[in-house]
């Protein structure tokens, strides 16, 4: 007769051994970054833990480079595009979850079926649209303002309205995003219509029951989502580099790049940097967790 109490605890030991193992496999190369960070120039990079620690390397990143500047161009992008893609999917997702308007499902479906585009090929017509667009607005307006500097506090600070090396260019493509009007519309439905119903009856209009009734309810999907674009848009490489020229406008991912040499390779400074570029999305992540699982789980629930 097979003992069944053996065979369940050596399924529950596989289980959790294979749990253990792709958990050490997974904050393997998070430790190794933040040892390297604290290593000398004579330590060996190969090394798992440092021979001699030091904090010099993070000094070394924020004085002897732009960090700080990368730094801030970093929130200022993660943070707006956060807030505009809430804002822009929020109310998408509101119009096909709440209105009844002809092709209603037609449209969503078809703006879905973007999804299943890679950014690769959008990603040449959208520089185009972005970098011949202030040339045309300059045209039709007859003005250099979208193309010529812009001095926000001195030449260091200084961008463009439009174009190349504005912020504009790099933080707009993030506020559309189908997943994030997927994401916004399947939550709003497990919202009962009745509490529309009410609103309406006390006199509120479309936009109030958007505004006051179902975005206080929709925190989880908020919080989800928030994680999600600002994560994105914080670790984001390949736009920024192709839209940036001037080092003032660089992010943190592009920023960072530069700090590898030709022949050479400081890799105690890269981890320095990398290991503080770090903290933001693991703040961001601790303050919205409580809202992430039951935003997706939620969401997931009705079609």
């Amino acid at each position: 007769m097979p003992d069944f109490r053996t065979s369940s605890v050596a399924r529950y030991a596989v289980q959790y051994g294979i749990l253990v193992a792709v958990s050490v496999t997974t904050v393997f190369p998070l430790v190794w970054m933040i040892g390297t960070s604290l290593k000398s120039a004579g330590d060996p990079v190969m090394s798992f833990l440092p021979d001699h620690p030091t904090m010099s390397n993070f000094a070394r990143a924020i004085e002897g480079t732009s960090f700080t500047r990368y730094y801030i161009n970093s929130i200022i992008i993660a943070v707006v595009s956060t807030f505009g893609q809430l804002l822009t999917s929020s109310m998408a997702g509101f119009a096909f979850a709440r209105l009844n308007f002809p092709g209603r499902d037609k449209i969503f479906f078809a703006y879905l079926a973007t999804m299943m585009i890679p950014g690769a090929v959008t990603m040449v017509p959208l520089f185009m649209i972005m970098t011949a667009g202030p040339e045309y607005l300059n045209i039709l307006l007859g003005t250099g303002m979208f193309t010529e500097k812009q001095y926000f506090l001195n030449e260091y600070y200084a961008g463009r309205a439009l174009g190349i090396d504005s912020y504009f260019t790099i933080i707009v493509p993030h506020f559309f995003s189908p997943f994030g009007v997927f994401l916004m519309r399947q939550f709003f439905l497990t919202i009962p219509k009745e509490m529309d119903e009410a609103a309406s009856i006390d006199g509120c209009s479309t936009f109030q029951i958007y505004f006051h009734v179902i975005l206080p309810m929709s925190k989880p999907a908020l919080g989800a989502l928030s994680i999600f674009v600002f994560m994105g848009t914080w670790g984001e490489f390949l736009w920024p580099l192709i839209m940036t020229n001037s080092d003032a406008m660089k992010n943190l991912p592009v920023g960072i790049a530069s700090f590898m040499g030709e022949h050479s390779t400081d890799w105690p400074l890269i981890m320095a940097a990398s290991t503080m570029m770090m903290i933001p999305m693991v703040c961001v992540f601790i303050a919205f967790q409580k809202f992430f699982v039951s935003g997706i789980q939620t969401g997931a629930v009705k079609g």
